[in-house]
């Protein structure tokens, strides 16, 4: 029963993929799909950049988390101490991930569950990965009182996941396609808690895009930003920033020197072509290999240039470079380099 099931889904996310949809549009109405067959209380799905394994967008079913608990989720996923966050179970190539499974103490330490999801009287939690050809391009977190998940309703969504996943990797390559950029940069300066103490007109822009789609959005995005620091404070803390209507951005947080220690600066900056032709990259199903040689080309050199930099034979690098052209659907170095360049 839940195999027929688990087709039908695959086959209603293949359509929306086809139907040219973008990532907002395909997570919410995938959420929708799923909930046929396996049911939630709370459930957000989130876009995950592939290269740095950070949220970049994120969507709720039509029960929203409260608004003063998503920046303790925020914080929660990137403390560097959590364990089963998206990030993590990404690195270890780990496909699903049931509160439950894990020991009590491991449960009752985990910062979501503790902070979280029991003051909301939620017990059960599954974390499900949207992976393709080693890539993680999104994530959906589910949590509901009661019954925990069962195993068919854990064989199901590791079933459909796969599809999901191609079906995310197809709207991210159409919207960063289409992308274009504008050319003002925005500042954020925020406490050490996460609260936003100054912002410039741009960023404010950037907040209305972002909460229009969904109420404290900006404010989440922010608490991911300042946790991440926290962690990776020696080389700062960059990620990729989506806003509803498929327009990217780059953004880096690092500390603010002055009277007022704690102070975050968040740097948003349209992201440029070049920002995004790793993802759009890994968005076409290449292999790294592959990946290198397109970096080569566009870079305008020859193949046996290319051959040597890479310790290949030329043969080699020209078989790479059919398959390449075979996955992006070009006919010339050309046309691949345009393909590859966000316009």
């Amino acid at each position: 029963m839940w195999e027929e099931r688990a087709r039908r889904t695959r086959r209603d996310i293949a359509a929306l993929a086809a139907s040219g949809v973008g990532v907002n549009d395909l997570h919410a109405a995938a959420i929708e799909l799923t909930a046929r067959d396996v049911g939630t209380d709370l459930t957000c799905w989130a876009t995950i950049d592939p290269q740095s394994l950070v949220i970049s967008a994120m969507v709720s079913g039509e029960t929203r988390l409260p608004a003063e608990y998503e920046p303790l989720l925020a914080d929660a996923e990137y403390s560097g101490e959590e364990l089963d966050t998206f990030a993590g179970m990404a690195r270890s190539r780990k496909p699903l991930a049931r509160l439950s499974d894990l020991p009590l103490h491991d449960q009752e330490r985990s910062a979501r569950y503790r902070n979280v999801w029991k003051p909301l009287g939620v017990r059960q939690e599954l974390r499900v990965l949207f992976s393709a050809d080693g890539s993680c391009w999104g994530a959906a977190g589910m949590v509901r009182a009661g019954t925990d998940f069962s195993e068919r309703e854990v064989e199901y969504l590791t079933a459909v996941a796969p599809s999901i996943a191609a079906a995310t990797r197809l709207a991210v390559r159409s919207e960063l396609s289409a992308h274009a950029w504008g050319s003002r940069p925005a500042i954020v300066v925020l406490s050490s808690a996460g609260d936003v103490c100054s912002a410039t007109p741009e960023a404010r822009h950037w907040q209305e895009h972002l909460d229009e789609f969904a109420p404290h959005r900006f404010d989440t995005m922010m608490h991911i930003m300042v946790q991440g620091l926290r962690s990776n404070s020696a080389d700062g803390f960059r990620a990729t920033l989506r806003d509803g209507h498929g327009q990217w951005a780059h953004m880096e947080a690092s500390p603010l020197t002055g009277e007022d220690d704690g102070q975050i600066a968040v740097v948003i900056t349209p992201a440029t072509g070049a920002q995004l032709t790793g993802m759009l990259l890994a968005a076409y199903g290449l292999s790294a290999r592959e990946r290198a040689i397109c970096l080569e080309v566009m870079a305008g050199s020859p193949t046996r240039h290319i051959a040597r930099h890479l310790s290949v034979t030329p043969n080699t690098v020209q078989d790479h470079l059919k398959s390449v052209f075979a996955k992006t659907g070009v006919t010339s170095r050309g046309e691949l380099v345009a393909r590859l360049q966000p316009r």
